[in-house]
């Protein structure tokens, strides 16, 4: 069995509910096809950079495969298929990686105000040291 990333985007007007049950009906597909779902990450309703039919935003899932090509295929098939998904991705990776994704690190960095105090703080403690040393 090889390792999967796939990632898809669906509508903007769903709920997050509706999101986690089109989530559960792609990872059974997998599991019933003797795939296993490893890690799953909801990364929230992001801006798109630009209109996919006629939506600006979407609900983003990362999720790690772990199957056949032909569980792959089938899932792929029905995500075609789903009028709510805009799109999707599906790429073979060496090794699945622990921790949250880039994409889910961006979605909870996204709050620039704590980024920059905590650099202004870098700053001044950096001030100060060089300071007492003169």
């Amino acid at each position: 069995m090889k390792l999967y990333e796939t990632i898809f985007i669906a509508r903007q007007d769903m709920a997050p509910s509706q999101v986690d049950n089109l989530t559960e009906k792609f990872s059974g597909v997998i599991r019933d096809l003797q795939g296993t779902v490893g890690k799953t990450e909801y990364c929230g309703l992001r801006q798109l950079c630009h209109p996919i039919k006629k939506n600006k935003k979407g609900h983003y899932v990362l999720k790690n495969i772990t199957a056949e090509a032909s569980a792959i295929d089938e899932m792929e098939r029905q995500m075609r298929l789903n009028e709510d998904v805009l799109r999707y991705m599906t790429v073979c990776v060496d090794e699945h990686h622990d921790g949250p994704s880039p994409l889910l690190k961006a979605a909870r960095n996204s709050n620039l105000r704590d980024i920059s105090i905590s650099f202004s703080e870098e700053n001044e403690k950096s001030d100060n040291a060089s300071a007492r040393e003169e």
